[in-house]
């Protein structure tokens, strides 16, 4: 079965390059709106910030998540939330923005270690009476993309790069100037391995007649 296995590696390859063209594409367009629309992508941040945390409430009440887990991540939603007293100008370097990516990588740890320790708690149970709610795989998903994942991800696409920042002036050519010139870290990233590409191919855009 050589050449089966040679046909399923190679659709394997190719599905794994098309998906991240695929994430490449969105991302690009993602932060494309984000540059037009800053103001409402500040307001939709803002909401989901307050939606996730109405999420967090609601999963102790209800669902019986743990208590203290909840509130390290109410605190993780707040400070997130500082990101945007600047935004979409957020400086990496910025104690807030630093403080965001440890606390994000801690709620993650937290949360995935939560749901480890229940799946390895029902493994062991033998006693027909008792019984451990144990959330199916896409629960557990669907809860760390939409309550953990949500409002970073946003951030991440949110953010400006640097270099690429002119501050706005009270005149139209200014404004539309800064407009050009302004760019999200994603963008910039998606552009710079674009070119890198273009330079390995050969395939080099000279004053953009290519």
């Amino acid at each position: 079965m050589i050449v089966l296995y040679a046909l399923s590696l190679i659709g394997i390859i190719g599905g794994f390059i098309a998906l991240t063209l695929s994430i490449a594409s969105g991302l690009y367009y993602l932060s494309e709106l984000v540059e037009e629309h800053t103001t409402f992508t500040k307001r939709c941040i803002e909401r989901t910030i307050l939606a996730t945390i109405a999420v967090h409430v609601a999963l102790v009440l209800f669902d019986k998540f743990p208590f203290w887990l909840s509130v390290i991540s109410i605190a993780t939603q707040l400070i997130y939330r500082q990101n945007l007293i600047t935004f979409p100008y957020i400086q990496l370097s910025s104690p807030t923005f630093l403080l965001s990516c440890a606390l994000m990588l801690l709620n993650h740890y937290l949360w995935f270690s939560h749901f480890s320790n229940l799946s390895d708690q029902a493994k062991y149970v033998y006693d027909p009476y008792t019984q451990i709610n144990l959330p199916s795989f896409s629960q557990i998903s669907s809860f760390f993309g939409l309550v953990i994942w949500l409002v970073p991800f946003s951030l991440f696409i949110s953010l400006t790069a640097g270099e690429n920042v002119l501050p706005a002036a009270s005149d139209g050519s200014a404004v539309g100037e800064s407009k050009a010139h302004r760019s999200t870290l994603v963008k910039v990233i998606i552009d710079r391995l674009k070119e890198y590409f273009q330079f390995l191919t050969g395939n080099r855009d000279y004053g953009g007649m290519l």
